[in-house]
This record gives C-alpha cells, sequence and structure tokens, in this order.
C-alpha cells in the first residue's frame, strides 16, 4: 500500500486548502487553515502531525504548515481534478455555478487519473473553472496536450513528471523559468512557437498588470506583452541558482 492510498478525503482537503492558501510560498497557519475549512483550530493540529508523518507537509507548532514537493503534487492532483470537475458540472451538465464547488468536492476523491486525462480532453483542455480560478496542469509526462491527445497507451505507461511545474503566471517579476509544458489544442501551440515560446526554452517575466492584465515577457531577447488567457497555458521549472 502506498501513502497515497491511506489518503482519507479528509486529508485530501486539507493538502487542497494548504495548496490554494499558500500556492506552494508560504507557511500556513493553523488558523487560517481552520477558517478555510470552518472547524475549529484544536482539531487542525493533530491532522497536519498525520500528514507530516506521511511526508506531505512540513509542520512547526505554532508557526503552521507549509506542502513539501510531495505535498505539492498531490494538491495539485486534487485541485485539478476538482476544477475541471466543476467545469464538467457547469459547462456540460449545465448545474448553476453556485451548486458546483460542493458537488465537485463530493466527486473529486473517487475519480482516476485515466477518467481525469479523458474529462481534460473532453472539455478541450481548459485553463480556468467557473470561478475563473487557474487549473493546475496534469502530472502526466506530456509536453503539450496534442501529444497527450495523440497518445494512445494507458496512463500508466505514460508516466509522471519528475518537477513540480509552475504555472508562468505565477512567476513574479524578473523572475525566469524554463518552459515545459504547454497547454492547449494545436493552434494555440502554434501561435506560442510563432512567437519564440518554445518547450525547454528560458522566458523571464519583466512585467506585471494588475487586475488580470496582459503580462510582458522576455524571450531570446525579444520583448512581448501577451494577455493572461495565453500566459495561463504555459508552465515552466524554475531557474535555479
Amino acid at each position: 500500500m502506498t501513502n497515497d492510498d491511506k489518503l482519507s478525503a479528509n486529508m485530501e482537503e486539507y493538502l487542497e486548502v494548504l495548496y490554494n492558501l499558500s500556492q506552494c510560498k508560504e507557511i500556513i497557519s493553523t488558523n487560517q487553515i481552520s477558517e478555510k475549512l470552518e472547524i475549529a483550530p484544536g482539531s487542525v493540529t493533530p491532522m497536519l502531525k498525520k500528514l507530516a508523518g506521511l511526508g506531505y507537509i512540513t509542520y512547526t507548532p505554532y508557526k503552521g504548515a507549509q506542502l513539501t514537493d510531495k505535498g505539492v503534487r498531490k494538491a495539485k492532483s486534487m485541485t485539478r481534478k476538482h476544477r475541471l470537475l466543476e467545469c464538467f458540472l457547469h459547462d456540460i451538465l449545465k448545474i448553476k455555478r453556485e451548486n458546483v464547488h460542493d458537488q465537485a468536492c463530493e466527486m473529486e476523491h473517487t475519480i482516476s487519473d485515466d477518467a481525469e486525462r479523458a474529462l481534460c480532453q473532453l472539455l478541450e483542455n481548459p485553463s480556468e473553472c467557473p470561478d475563473e480560478q487557474l487549473i493546475p496542469e496534469c502530472d502526466f509526462s506530456f509536453q503539450t496536450c496534442d501529444e497527450c491527445k495523440n497518445h494512445d497507451q494507458d496512463i500508466d505507461e505514460v508516466g509522471k513528471r519528475k518537477e513540480n511545474l509552475v504555472p508562468l503566471v505565477r512567476l513574479n517579476e524578473n523572475q525566469t523559468g524554463k518552459i515545459s509544458f504547454i497547454r492547449g489544442d494545436n493552434n494555440i501551440i502554434k501561435r506560442l512557437m510563432e512567437l519564440g515560446i518554445t518547450i525547454n526554452e528560458n522566458i523571464k517575466v519583466i512585467n506585471i498588470a494588475p487586475l488580470k492584465g496582459p503580462i510582458e515577457l522576455d524571450v531570446k531577447g525579444s520583448k512581448l506583452i501577451l494577455s493572461r488567457d495565453i500566459v495561463n497555458n504555459i508552465f515552466v521549472e524554475l531557474e535555479t541558482n
């Protein structure tokens, strides 16, 4: 039995909360977690200790918790499944927007990786859920959605990425990353390639406009200004010093 098999739905909810509160960058206090889950702070600590014991988080008493790389991977997967399900419920089944969150919460813990892949393809690789929250990239070892679509192997044979990727839109100004995954159909990929945005190319964020405005980028010395809906489809490995 793997550690993933030991995770209850409640544990997975904790990891999702940590991921969405921190975006993997900071320590989250027990009070923040309790407020988000609407439970008493005293109930949070025992669960954090369990998750720390399984290697999904680091926990420091009186300070809080932070996701490990393993925790980021699992939390990202759960968040992705949740937001894809919200798209399915809202866009395909026409469930009212205010009702999709709770239903997706109940369904996300049982959906397999194969079903996630099929659902993403059915929805044509959405970048945001109905609440305009960014959908994390898949964890499969594809470089583009077009590669995934044309790959007929079972997902177990595909394998997972070795690195946790970061959405380009989450980078800070003057931060650089190496492009490792591009989401979307062949038209999006072709458009980005024409701009010099290709797999394994370094890309730097120069300026981020407020209120979901455009983002200025540097690719091979060329300055580009792209809308958020395009940047949302680019995922990078962070440059290490």
